[in-house]
């Protein structure tokens, strides 16, 4: 039976949701991840263009930025998702989008790699907000028996967003330069133009999304309560395996993003492209890995409401260990084969995200979705911090397949940990469409 209001399309929307709300939130999400991810074409062009760091170095440069800025990240999402169940979705999801847009302000204005270490602590606490609050709105949003498509959807939105920002404002220095600017000047205007977006998506999500919380004032946990309720509720399985699932699937993100964009750009130099050639180059792989992960959303997300979410997860966990392994066939990023391995890692990475998050959206306790979100996003901090800072020093000393086969390895542990779960642990049926 169906217990929400109203409905956006096929979704099933929870109560006092609207389907304008739900709109808002799709765009918002189009926004939030690509905006996270343009960090590291910018940072990679900044490294090439404005620093000249010499390639042998870059791959650890590039995994410990990432380590950083988890380290942050890792201390501040518990603070931001009790802010976010005590205060407002909103308000701390248009505080992160600010963030972000001071970062790429500053990015292009750093004269050393010390630079850049302290405006990832900017750049973190806008991951922090936008992420918790993406997260928390995407719990919030949706009625039971149409998780999976809700969550699908915003999968399909993120990807778009990741195309479209990283792919247009990807090849804009190359554009730019093209025109006859410099490459230092083609960088900061890309950077300030980012910037600015970031500030329109804040506005989007302050005057769109829906105000408050979904809990009435008398129904709040105390901060104390919600300090600790998020690890409190790994003592529930299934929970513990969502916060699994969410270290690999936050490190796959990050390692693709990270290291596809690098090895794709170092290959295109070594192929004799100048800098703005080789990031668009390594930018493009990237996306269609993106490319492949939105056509998949629609697809996995109905099949995630048909299945029990830990069934689910094991499915996923398969798709993604393919994903990441068959890369070992693949010497030459750039080689025209590379296209089918590209799309096997899109939707083993889009799989997996869309798993994580029906599984932690069911189990999460309503009064406390922001603090359990909070944890929920610390493990795949945690995963992005020692998946992306190992695999940056493997990328420079092994092979620059070597972080996606750590990725992969893993996703065939949780593979065996879902299904474990599954026959140990069900959760109660899912309500049936109307």
């Amino acid at each position: 039976m169906n217990t929400s209001a109203h409905k956006l399309g096929p979704i099933h929307l929870a109560p006092d949701v609207l389907p304008r709300h739900t709109i808002s939130f799709l765009i918002a999400a189009f926004l939030s991840i690509g905006l996270m991810t343009f960090v590291t074409i910018g940072q990679t062009y900044v490294l090439n263009e404005h620093l000249n760091i010499p390639e042998s170095e870059q791959g650890s440069i590039s995994g410990d930025l990432v380590f950083l800025t988890e380290i942050f990240t890792l201390l501040f999402f518990l603070p931001a998702g009790i802010l976010i169940d005590r205060i407002s979705r909103r308000s701390i999801y248009a505080i992160g989008f600010l963030m972000l847009g001071a970062t790429y302000v500053l990015y292009p204005l750093a004269d050393s790699v010390g630079d850049l270490y302290w405006y990832r602590f900017v750049y973190a606490l806008g991951v922090v907000a936008v992420a918790g609050a993406l997260s928390t709105v995407l719990v919030d949003y949706p009625a039971e028996q149409s998780r999976g498509k809700l969550v699908a959807a915003i999968g399909v939105c993120s990807g778009l967003g990741v195309v479209f920002i990283n792919q247009g404002f990807g090849a804009l220095p190359d554009a730019l330069v093209g025109g006859g600017m410099d490459g230092d000047q083609a960088g900061l205007i890309t950077h300030l133009v980012v910037a600015a977006l970031c500030l329109v998506a804040a506005v989007l999500v302050m005057t769109g999304l829906k105000a408050g919380i979904p809990i009435k004032r008398e129904e709040r946990p105390t901060v104390r309560q919600l300090f600790f309720s998020g690890f409190a509720q790994a003592r529930n399985p299934r929970i513990a395996l969502a916060y699994s699932a969410a270290f690999i699937a936050r490190g796959d993100q990050s390692v693709n993003a990270t290291f596809l964009i690098l090895w794709g750009t170092l290959a295109g130099k070594a192929a004799g492209m100048d800098t703005a050639e080789a990031v668009l180059n390594g930018t493009l792989i990237f996306v269609i890995a993106q490319v492949a992960a939105l056509v998949w959303s629609p697809v996995m997300g109905p099949i995630l409401d048909r299945l029990d979410r830990a069934t689910g997860l094991a499915l996923c966990m398969v798709l993604a260990a393919i994903g990441n392994l068959s890369l070992l066939l693949l010497d030459d990023p750039l080689a025209d084969n590379g296209l089918i391995f590209y799309i096997l890692l899109g939707i083993g990475q889009i799989s997996v995200f869309l798993a994580a998050q029906s599984l932690i959206g069911q189990e999460a306790p309503a009064n406390k979705r922001g603090s359990v979100i909070a944890a929920f996003n610390i493990s795949g901090a945690l995963g992005i911090l020692l998946i992306t800072s190992s695999g940056g020093r493997l990328f420079d000393a092994i092979d620059p397949r070597a972080p996606f086969v750590v990725v992969g390895s893993i996703n065939i542990l949780l593979f065996l940990a879902s299904v474990y779960v599954r026959l140990k642990w069900t959760s109660p049926p899912t309500p049936k469409e109307a």
